[in-house]
């Protein structure tokens, strides 16, 4: 019987070990969107400074998409750590199979609605025909890779909802090695892959999805968690347990959504001051990219957390867990802040461009690495309204932040033509918003009570 099962784990505690014991993992699993896109980047830099502005756009595109398993995937990883909280390990598998089941339906719109619809939003949003052609041949090699990445985060957000983060590295470097090879190989046409150029690095993406996800239910299957968890079980559809995936993973995925698809207008609002300016943003989000592995790792710690120290019923230890992981988040990107200001030309060489493309990237850099510092509290806060399992909230939150943060960019880019360095401080005023609604939201208490 389920009630003479013994707490494996499952219940956890505010302690820095305990925090930190989940968020390495986790840092090292979100390495693969990151090494995927500094693969690509790096590869595709050799192919001029129009590959990397288009890599840009591709990339925003493509994450906009892709945003909706990272909305399912919060969701279900908020509620497996419900359940965990609560111990309750068959109520586990049964959320698990119907999130496999909504990932597919989801992942099948996204690939119809990129090839219906992409061509003509670059048409439209473009100036220069070279970035419109290549960036939508691209998307559509690309997309296909998102079922693959779907199952690959759900299978992700199960490890972590269950306290099993520590299985998440392997995944992570079988994506991130297969992505780097076949990105060399199709590119420019070494280990007796066929040269493809640019849309080389979208088969790579591809590939390398479909491998992580291999990977990460071979690990589940060969550490027996599908039985310890039921995962396999309940396949048959569950209209209940359907609508609460959907009721609380609905606005993440509206949170998520407008959040990318704001940073999609920036990069087309940057496309039309020159390639050169596309290519320092794609740079930049490269960088913060890497910059953010720790702190969105420490805020999906959050979200795990928070929802499963509700399930046990001590609410009133949500803040007292906050300001812990906020003090861990700040200090990481602290270290990040003065090593990427300190070696800034260093790094920014790395991409193998000219020393005027450097020298211009560099204020641009300080401005990000300052909203880096930002973000590093606002995000642990954000994430632990997710966690309390009002995500409503986080689209409001989103939502307010948004229409600030866009007319704020507008004005700059569009109205008074201000600099790169302006226009990226808008990372400042976004942060600052998010801290602001979620702070003042957790400390009213209204969220205690809710049931999820």
């Amino acid at each position: 019987m389920e009630t003479a099962l013994p707490k494996n784990n499952l219940q956890l505690e505010i302690t820095n070990r305990q925090i930190l014991s989940i968020s390495l993992p986790i840092s090292l699993s979100l390495l693969v969107p990151f090494l995927n896109f500094t693969a690509n980047n790096f590869f595709l830099s050799g192919l001029g400074e129009a590959a990397l502005g288009t890599a840009g756009i591709t990339g925003v595109y493509f994450l906009v998409v892709a945003v909706v398993g990272n909305g399912l995937n919060n969701a279900i990883q908020s509620l497996i750590a419900r359940r965990a909280g609560e111990n309750r390990l068959e109520e586990i598998g049964k959320i698990f199979s119907q999130g496999v089941r909504i990932a597919f339906i989801f992942a099948s719109i996204g690939i119809t609605l990129t090839y219906l619809f992409a061509p003509m939003i670059f048409d439209y949003a473009l100036r220069s025909q070279n970035i419109d052609s290549s960036a939508v041949n691209f998307l559509k090699i690309r997309v296909w890779g998102l079922p693959f990445l779907y199952l690959f985060q759900m299978g992700n957000a199960f490890l972590v909802g269950t306290n099993n983060s520590r299985y998440l590295m392997i995944g992570t470097l079988f994506e991130a090695g297969a992505n780097i090879f076949f990105d060399y190989g199709f590119i420019y046409g070494h280990f007796g892959l066929p040269e493809l150029g640019f849309n080389g690095a979208a088969y790579a993406s591809v590939l390398a999805e479909f491998i992580g996800m291999i990977v990460v239910f071979l690990l589940i299957f060969i550490k027996r968690l599908h039985l310890r968890f039921h995962l396999f079980n309940y396949l048959r559809y569950s209209k209940e347990l359907t609508k609460l995936i959907l009721n609380i993973s609905a606005p993440l995925i509206g949170q998520f959504s407008i959040s990318l698809i704001s940073w999609l207008i920036f990069y087309i609002l940057i496309e039309h001051h020159g390639e050169r300016a596309l290519a320092i943003s794609n740079v930049m989000r490269n960088i913060f990219s890497l910059a953010g592995i720790f702190i969105w790792a420490f805020a999906s710690t959050t979200n795990a957390m928070v929802s499963n120290i509700i399930g046990q019923g001590r609410s009133h230890d949500v803040h007292k867990l906050i300001n812990r992981i906020m003090k861990l988040s700040f200090i990481s990107a602290f270290f990040m802040f003065i090593l990427f200001n300190v070696f800034a030309h260093e790094l920014l060489s790395v991409f193998q461009l000219s020393k005027e493309f450097v020298d211009a990237a560099v204020p641009v850099l300080r401005i990000v690495t300052t909203g880096m510092l930002f973000m590093s509290i606002s995000v642990v806060w954000l994430n632990a309204v997710t966690g309390t399992g009002n995500t409503r909230m986080n689209l409001i939150i989103e939502a307010v932040t948004i229409v600030a943060y866009l007319v704020y960019v507008y004005l700059v880019l569009e109205v008074y033509k201000l600099s790169l360095l302006w226009a990226w401080a808008s990372e400042l005023i976004y942060w600052s918003v998010i801290f602001v609604m979620a702070f003042n939201y957790l400390k009213s208490g209204k969220w205690k009570g809710k049931v999820i």
